[in-house]
C-alpha cells in the first residue's frame, strides 16, 4: 500500500565530542531529563504529527538503540501497515558497506522505500531534542509546491558558523545555503529536517552515489547540487525549543533548562506527549533528613543527602550528606555518604566512594565522569 509520508530516522553517527559518554553508546540512545533517551523526542514527533511508517538508520553501537526501539510498541507505532523498522547497513547482490554520509545511507536504503511507495520522505535527525508537528511542515510544502523543504530556526548570529545558512527570499524560497559559514548573511540556520518529493530525491541520491569525490551528505552534497540545477526548495520556519546536544556543554544545559518553571519545551504537555519505555522501578524515596530543591527525581531513587538543581536518572541513590547540584546522573549510580558534586554529568553504574569530590562550583566546565566508574576517594574535576 503506497504511504503519503515515510520517516527516515538518521540515528547511527558516532558522537566524538561527547567523548567516554558516547564511546559504547549511538548517541540517540544517551538518557535525557531522567527518564528518555534523546530518540524519544524524534519518535514522539513521527506519532503525534500521524507519521505511522518509520525506518531507523542505525550504524555505530547500534544493540542498546534496536532493543529500546523495538517494535515501537511505547510510541503507538506498532502495526501492520507501516510501523517502525530498523535499518543497519546490509549486503544484497551488490556488496554491502558501511554508510558513508547521510545521503548515502539513505540511498542504501531505497530498496525499503520504493517498497513503501511514499510520495514525500521526511529526513529527520534522532539526536535532537525538541518538539515539532511535522504535519505543518508537510502542508506547508504541498502549499508552496516544493520540492524539498528544509526545516530553519534561528539562532544568535555569532553562532551561525556552526550551522548549515539558508538565504530566503520574502517568500521563504531559498535561493542560497551556506554549510558553516566563517561570515554567515543571516541566522537561518538548518535544523537537520528535510522534506523531499521522493522522485526528486531518488534522482538526485543516484547521482551523488556515482560522484567519487563526494562526502555523500545532505547540507554538503545534496542540498547544494539541489539548489544549483533549480529544483524548488523552501525554508520552512519554525519556532520552539531545538537542541542539538552534540557538545558536552549542550547535553547539560539542555538537561538544566528543563528546570526552568517556563522553559519552552515543557516535558509535561499533555498535548504534545513525549513517550518512552518506563523502567521497572519502585517509587522514588525522599528521606525525612533529605532536601530536594529544583530537581527532577525519576523512579527508583533513593535520596538521603541534597540535591539542588539537578536531573536524576532511574534508581540513583543519594547517601547521607552527600550534595549535588547543577549535576545531570545516569541510571543506577550511587553516590555514597559526604560526597560534594557540582556541575557534572555523572555516567551509567558508577559507583563514587564516601567523601569524593567532583566539579567545581565556580567553574564553566562541565566534569565528566564516564560510565561503569568506581571512584575510591579524591578529587575530580575539568
Amino acid at each position: 500500500m503506497a504511504k503519503e509520508v515515510l520517516a527516515l530516522i538518521l540515528a547511527g553517527g558516532q558522537s566524538t565530542r561527547l567523548g567516554t559518554l558516547t564511546k559504547k553508546l549511538a548517541k540517540p540512545a544517551f538518557a535525557f531529563g531522567g527518564k528518555y533517551r534523546i530518540i524519544d523526542f524524534t519518535l514522539s514527533n513521527c506519532a503525534n504529527s500521524d507519521i505511522n511508517t518509520v525506518g531507523v538508520l542505525t550504524q555505530f553501537e547500534p544493540f542498546v538503540l534496536n532493543s529500546y526501539i523495538g517494535i515501537g510498541r511505547h510510541w503507538g507505532l506498532d502495526r501492520k501497515d507501516g510501523g517502525v523498522s530498523i535499518l543497519p547497513p546490509y549486503l544484497n547482490e551488490k556488496g554491502g558497506e558501511w554508510y558513508k554520509g547521510t545521503a548515502n545511507a539513505v540511498y542504501q536504503n531505497m530498496d525499503y522505500i520504493d517498497m513503501q511507495n511514499p510520495k514525500y520522505v521526511l529526513v529527520l535527525s534522532g539526536d535532537h531534542i525538541y518538539k515539532m508537528d511535522y504535519a505543518k511542515m508537510i502542508d506547508f510544502h504541498k502549499e508552496k509546491e516544493s520540492e524539498a523543504t528544509i526545516t530553519v530556526i534561528k539562532v544568535p548570529l555569532k553562532e551561525a558558523s556552526r550551522f548549515g545558512i539558508m538565504n530566503t527570499r520574502e517568500d521563504n524560497s531559498i535561493y542560497e545555503f551556506d554549510e558553516k559559514p566563517k561570515q554567515p548573511k543571516n541566522d537561518l540556520a538548518s535544523m537537520g529536517v528535510y522534506l523531499f518529493n521522493w522522485d526528486v530525491l531518488k534522482k538526485y541520491l543516484a547521482e551523488d552515489e556515482k560522484n567519487k569525490s563526494s562526502s555523500h551528505d545532505f547540507g554538503k552534497n545534496i542540498i547544494p547540487t539541489m539548489l544549483n540545477s533549480g529544483v524548488e526548495l523552501y525554508a520552512y520556519p519554525f519556532k520552539g525549543y531545538w537542541k542539538d546536544v552534540g557538545t558536552i556543554e549542550s547535553l547539560w544545559q539542555a538537561n538544566m533548562d528543563q528546570l526552568k518553571i517556563d522553559n519552552e519545551l515543557n516535558l509535561f504537555d499533555k498535548d504534545w506527549k513525549i513517550y518512552s519505555v518506563n523502567p521497572l522501578q519502585p517509587p522514588q524515596y525522599v528521606s525525612r533528613e533529605s532536601k530536594v530543591v529544583n530537581s527532577m527525581i525519576s523512579e527508583g531513587c533513593k535520596i538521603f543527602g541534597t540535591v539542588v538543581n539537578s536531573v536524576l536518572s532511574p534508581g540513583v541513590h543519594i547517601g547521607k550528606g552527600a550534595y549535588v547540584s547543577d549535576t545531570v546522573i545516569m541510571r543506577n549510580t550511587i553516590i555514597r555518604e559526604n560526597t560534594i558534586i557540582h556541575r557534572s554529568i555523572i555516567g551509567s553504574r558508577c559507583e563514587i566512594n564516601e567523601e569524593c569530590s567532583i566539579g567545581k562550583e565556580d567553574s564553566l566546565n562541565i566534569t565528566v565522569v564516564p560510565y561503569d566508574y568506581f571512584m575510591e576517594g579524591g578529587t575530580v574535576y575539568e
